[in-house]
């Protein structure tokens, strides 16, 4: 664990106890594994096998905020995401808190996404080199306004102060919110490709229909959350124009609109402006 004890690696998981077995031992820091509420064994298996671990069950499933309670818990200034079928290539977690310690107003760092066996790049990282928001002088890498969980390191700190993944949009698509209000506390995200993470998606993993439905359900509760009225409106007709998964969203997303609308606190015109950039809108 040499370079790595300002770091922990935070691993949320439900119900997916093989795969959790098969990753935990290439974590190259202190691991925190949250369990959301599996009815499969995972928090007895990893106590049995990894006692070192420390093990926080929960009652129920709260989604993305497992990794909030994972963050409280850590103690170390930095924390590395993970789930159960991901992991920080060899050296990378050192790697990476270096380069959080050498930038300081960095508070996300996406590393570079390897995906299954055939160690393909995952898209959206051609997408984070690309950002149109350029590199800024203080920072690692391009800018960006969002980042992918399983492949990100937080500087605690920051993450905890405007509120870690939250209870309302929950999971998936919990990126967006905190990565806005991040960009509005002023601190910086980065993609960079020097460090790398492993994903081997599980083949327990939820059907493509239903997770589109719960991303836009994510998009619709955070536009609620923090863009202006007129956003809200094109966010929500984007979702009415994606078909029968968009309008599932919507529709569930309506069921959580009074929690979304007591979190609500419209974003900065900069970053307003910064978001209409990266979705090609002047």
């Amino acid at each position: 664990m040499t370079g790595t004890a300002d770091v922990t690696v935070v691993v949320m998981s439900r119900d997916r106890r093989e795969d959790l077995l098969a990753s935990m031992p290439r974590h190259e820091a202190a691991v925190v594994f949250v369990d959301n509420g599996s009815t499969d064994g995972s928090v007895e298996a990893v106590r049995a096998v990894h006692p070192d671990v420390t093990v926080l069950p929960l009652a129920e499933n709260v989604g993305a905020r497992a990794r909030t309670i994972g963050a409280e818990r850590a103690g170390t200034p930095f924390v590395a995401f993970a789930d159960d079928d991901s992991w920080w290539a060899p050296g990378d977690l050192a790697r990476a808190a270096g380069i959080m310690r050498g930038h300081p107003r960095l508070a996300v760092l996406n590393a570079r996404i390897l995906v299954g066996p055939e160690e393909r790049l995952d898209p959206v990282c051609a997408e984070m080199a690309g950002s149109p928001l350029g590199t800024e002088p203080d920072l690692p890498g391009p800018s960006l306004l969002g980042f992918v969980a399983c492949g990100a390191m937080v500087r605690t700190e920051a993450f905890l102060a405007v509120g870690g993944f939250d209870a309302v949009v929950r999971f998936p698509g919990e990126e967006e919110r905190l990565s806005l209000d991040l960009a509005a506390a002023g601190w910086g995200l980065a993609y960079v490709d020097a460090v790398t993470v492993h994903h081997h998606p599980s083949v327990r993993r939820s059907d493509p229909a239903a997770r589109r439905t719960a991303i836009w359900r994510s998009r619709v509760l955070t536009a609620v959350m923090r863009l202006p009225a007129a956003d809200v409106g094109r966010v929500a007709g984007a979702a009415l124009r994606a078909g029968a998964d968009g309008r599932r969203g919507l529709a569930r997303a309506l069921r959580d609109l009074p929690r979304a609308l007591r979190c609500r606190r419209r974003l900065p015109d900069a970053v307003l402006a910064q978001r209409r950039l990266l979705e090609g809108r002047p």
